[in-house]
């Protein structure tokens, strides 16, 4: 859902289909990243180093000098050791519920737009779980880099097909297919049908 692994490289930008401004969104982002950071008495140096990320390219997220891709946030928040949700996520205490409009969807999207996942549940207090709605174009592949180890995922096929290669394995899903692996391994999505696959993302953290 999200990652890229071994030479397949495939950025993503974080985009808004409702009302919420993208630079809106890039504000939350560097904020997050800076209390964060500082919570975690954290230089930028400190966090460079974890993340394998620049301290530059750190320094103007913070400073939205930059629109950072999925791809680098991943590796900023592997480096903080939060999860991806939690560095997306609002500050202050969280409702008990939430309504998430689809008016007011916000999706991320590979380089070639053929890719789309939007968050759906994540920064629940006490809780290490994140969902997410996938679609992925006919004839499409998306490769996924390892989430942290001892991190699980299942994957809920909800229209078209999915093949998803594990390792050395091959699963073909239909609609109402399940599958439940260890996702701290490279893994790839495809949609291999004549039409797009969707689906839901439910990615569970060890602790």
């Amino acid at each position: 859902m999200l990652y890229d692994v071994h030479h397949v490289k495939r950025d993503f930008t974080i985009l808004n289909e409702g009302r919420m401004p993208v630079d809106s969104i890039n504000r939350q982002v560097a904020e997050r990243l800076r209390r964060l950071r500082q919570a975690k008495s954290m230089s930028l140096e400190d966090l460079a180093a974890r993340a394998g990320v620049s301290r530059a390219m750190l320094s103007q997220i913070e400073t939205l000098k930059t629109n950072p891709t999925v791809a680098l946030l991943w590796k900023v928040s592997r480096g903080l050791g939060v999860s991806f949700a939690e560095l997306l996520g609002s500050e202050g205490e969280q409702p008990a519920v939430r309504l998430s409009r689809a008016r007011a969807a916000r999706y991320l999207y590979s380089a070639d737009r053929s890719f789309r996942s939007r968050p759906l549940l994540g920064n629940v207090p006490g809780h290490h779980v994140e969902l997410y709605e996938l679609r992925l174009e006919s004839g499409a592949v998306e490769a996924a880099e390892p989430h942290p180890p001892g991190s699980f995922e299942q994957v809920l096929v909800t229209a078209g097909r999915l093949r998803l290669t594990l390792l050395a394995e091959r699963y073909d899903l239909a609609v109402g297919d399940a599958l439940l692996f260890p996702a701290d391994v490279p893994h790839r999505y495809e949609a291999p049908g004549k039409q797009p696959f969707q689906g839901l993302s439910l990615i569970l953290y060890r602790g």
